[in-house]
């Protein structure tokens, strides 16, 4: 890092890195993400403890999120921010497409839906604002995971007993949940067909913040004999630009 970062930057640069971290983490894993001299580091740290940002785990010599950051995620999240700049998007992939749309978020291993917007005549559907649903059933929740860390899907997945199954869709193990995350990566988003209801499915692409850190997913669900397979595609462009356009005022 260049020796005119200001102290700012360097402090924001920080946070960045442990909020994207599953876990606390040593003093010299942040001095390399964030190219920092251990001396500098070390200083940096103290100065973020003394305000509340950064805890100190002595016993693990590990580095964590303090108090005053969960704080800032508090008020964050109570400003609706994210709801606010989703909406207009929301509305007007509502609008082109003519089928439900919805903007979710993970919460462990389930996707938690924010928003719900629909057609004048929509299809009854189990989502809405406040459902929880298994993530890896979801294409939301594909999406996001698709964006994740490999160890942070593995850690959210450790065993068979993870899973959930609704319909006979869906992936059973992480062996299967990675070669269909792999799949949906490359193609720029995910598409579940009957996993959460049969005769409904979904196309979804994942927001990111400006570290690549998935953020929220778009989605638009429909019946499945609405749109006819070849059709899905550009079905799912449409999603997918709706999502970079969030990803782009997610960064201001």
């Amino acid at each position: 890092m260049s020796g005119n970062v200001p102290a700012s930057t360097r402090t924001l640069r920080v946070l960045t890195f442990l909020a994207t971290q599953p876990g606390p983490v040593p003093m010299e894993r942040i001095a390399s993400a964030v190219g920092l001299p251990r001396s500098s580091t070390y200083h940096l740290l103290k100065a973020m403890i003394r305000e509340g940002f950064v805890v100190h785990l002595p016993e693990e010599k590990r580095y964590g999120l303090g108090v005053a950051a969960f704080e800032i995620g508090s008020a964050y999240l109570r400003h609706d921010p994210l709801e606010r700049l989703a909406r207009p998007l929301l509305v007007q992939l509502v609008a082109d497409v003519g089928h439900t749309a919805h903007l979710g978020v993970l919460h462990g291993r389930e996707l938690v839906y924010l928003l719900k917007e629909q057609p004048p005549r929509p299809v009854t559907l189990v989502t809405d604002v406040g459902v929880r649903l298994p993530a890896t059933l979801t294409a939301s929740g594909r999406a996001l995971l698709a964006a994740l860390p490999a160890a942070q899907v593995r850690a959210l997945f450790p065993s068979p007993e993870s899973f959930v199954r609704r319909t006979d869709y869906g992936p059973q193990t992480l062996t299967q949940l990675r070669r269909l995350l792999t799949e949906e990566r490359r193609q720029g988003y995910a598409v579940e067909d009957s996993h959460i209801t049969p005769g409904v499915a979904s196309v979804a692409s994942a927001a990111v913040d400006h570290a690549g850190h998935p953020i929220a997913a778009i989605s638009v669900t429909f019946r499945t004999d609405a749109v006819h397979v070849g059709d899905r595609e550009a079905l799912a462009r449409r999603t997918r630009a709706a999502a970079d356009a969030l990803s782009r005022r997610l960064r201001g």
